[in-house]
């Protein structure tokens, strides 16, 4: 589990090795992620957009960027939580993911929040990374 608090907004993050769509043979790796946002802060908050930085065992970078998450916007009241799960394919056997959140303030005001840096770790890497 990895977690980041950026002015009062909480992300969790906990990835897990999907075995049964990965074809190691193949160089085909998949993970899926979930998280949990929590708003610890005072104002509420909408997500608005996510950015990826995706890095693969061989320094390999994506970059993903796109509005909202799974086809979602989600506005966070005070005290409220959102969760969703997605996944990553890589062609290595492990790797990481960081990235950004865009929050809107009911203010117009956007703020990033961090989405912490989590490591991608198969059974198949001989020396996983975390």
């Amino acid at each position: 589990m990895y977690e980041r608090i950026t002015r009062g907004v909480k992300v969790i993050v906990r990835p897990k090795y999907l075995d049964g769509q990965s074809k190691p043979e193949e160089g085909h790796f998949v993970w899926a992620y979930s998280v949990t946002i929590e708003n610890h802060g005072r104002e509420t908050v909408t997500l608005r957009t996510r950015y990826w930085k995706i890095t693969d065992a061989a320094g390999h970078v994506q970059e993903v960027r796109g509005a909202g998450v799974v086809g979602e916007q989600p506005t966070l009241k005070p005290g409220d939580s959102y969760s969703y799960t997605s996944g990553c394919p890589l062609k290595t056997s492990s790797g990481f993911m960081a990235g950004a959140y865009q929050m809107q303030l009911p203010s117009g005001e956007f703020i990033n929040v961090e989405i912490p840096p989590f490591s991608l770790d198969s059974p198949h890497e001989k020396h996983p990374i975390n």
